[in-house]
């Protein structure tokens, strides 16, 4: 176990969904399965790929977090994770078909975005990680795992979109980690940055919000 790790975060542990960062956590993997469900639904895929796509867009960002700052894989440690993702994805299918299943996953994809960019910011935080490398372990924990179910769906990625998405994680992940250098305790800056990433990104499904694009560009010959 790293040295650095802290105890006030990891004991419970993690793991434990009694504590609210494993709330978040347990809470993240089942709403990104979900979306990998529904984007297997989406392309009409069988149960077995429904239940792939959910379990590879549930722990694909906290895996590469894992990898990164040198913590055990989470759900390598506990088979509850994995579980989850299967439980929310036969959901999915149970429910059936609807034309309901694209905003759903576009919502579901928001809860994501503010609970796991807060979720992944904290546990590099417990690992002794800076809080600038916290913030983007954040980003990359909400945001990977849909990097790669729209990759495996044959979807525009969302690093492509110029909706706000990552922009959304961003925020939740430094607002918790501006919350904690405050020395606001787990719980208050959790509640706070969780829901402001998700009202980010509640905010551009509902008005449209999105980043000013890069005004330059190329002029074609024969324009001014």
């Amino acid at each position: 176990m790293n040295a650095l790790v802290d105890p006030n975060i990891l004991s419970p542990a993690l793991a434990h969904p009694e504590t609210v960062l494993g709330a978040l956590d347990f809470a993240g993997v089942a709403v990104f399965a979900a979306t990998g469900a529904l984007a297997a639904a989406r392309e009409k895929h069988d149960l077995v790929t429904f239940a792939f796509f959910g379990a590879i867009t549930g722990v694909g960002g906290g895996t590469l977090r894992d990898l990164l700052i040198d913590a055990p894989v989470f759900w390598v440690q506990d088979w509850r994770y994995i579980a989850v993702c299967l439980a929310a994805a036969l959901a999915v299918w149970l429910v059936g078909a609807g034309a309901w299943r694209f905003r759903a996953l576009l919502w579901l994809d928001a809860i994501g975005l503010g609970a796991y960019g807060v979720l992944g910011a904290a546990k590099a935080e417990a690992f002794g990680v800076p809080p600038l490398i916290c913030i983007v372990m954040g980003a990359l924990t909400a945001c990977f795992g849909g990097i790669v179910r729209d990759i495996l769906a044959g979807q525009p990625s969302i690093l492509l979109r110029r909706e706000i998405t990552i922009s959304a994680a961003l925020l939740a992940a430094t607002l918790y980690v501006v919350a904690r250098q405050l020395g606001l305790d787990h719980w208050p800056a959790a509640l706070i940055a969780a829901p402001a990433g998700f009202g980010l990104r509640a905010g551009a499904l509902a008005w449209g919000w999105s980043l000013p694009a890069f005004p330059g560009g190329l002029v074609k010959k024969g324009t001014s």
